[in-house]
């Protein structure tokens, strides 16, 4: 048996601050927009995909009860037709990041896999928020500039 008790990859991984050289540097969280729809698996897609639109976004995260991510639906998914769920129609599992990676690092994620967005989550896949492409490349290059 083993205790397992937290340490600093888990404060940073769950998004706490910090001290130190990397304070003050972009992260996923610090970039991460937290308004981002989310919907529920049984949820109808037609009105997942009013409310979306409606938020002026073309992208929601699938959740629990408890805010895991279960899965993504893109503009793709949205706009498929029929008496779907969200369930259904979405991308399970999407790769999730955790709060404390570099955003210079998650800008070469993003752009080497093509990715428009990308959720963060807690190491317990609870979602933060979710990274949208033009934001994590906007905020790479401030930081280099």
């Amino acid at each position: 048996m083993y205790d397992y008790t937290a340490g600093k990859s888990d404060w940073m991984a769950a998004g706490l601050p910090t001290e130190g050289e990397a304070a003050g540097r972009p992260t996923a969280a610090t970039v991460a927009r937290r308004d981002v729809p989310v919907c529920h698996l049984e949820e109808s897609l037609r009105d997942v995909r009013e409310r979306v639109r409606a938020a002026g976004w073309d992208a929601c995260v699938v959740v629990n009860e408890a805010r895991i991510v279960m899965g993504l639906l893109h503009a793709e998914q949205l706009g498929r037709k029929g008496d779907l769920t969200a369930e259904s129609a979405m991308r399970p599992g999407p790769s999730t990041f955790r709060p404390h990676v570099p955003i210079a690092e998650m800008a070469e994620v993003l752009a080497q896999h093509d990715l428009p967005n990308a959720p963060v989550t807690t190491s317990t896949g609870k979602l933060i928020g979710l990274l949208v492409r033009e934001d994590v490349e906007r905020a790479a290059h401030e930081r280099h500039a």
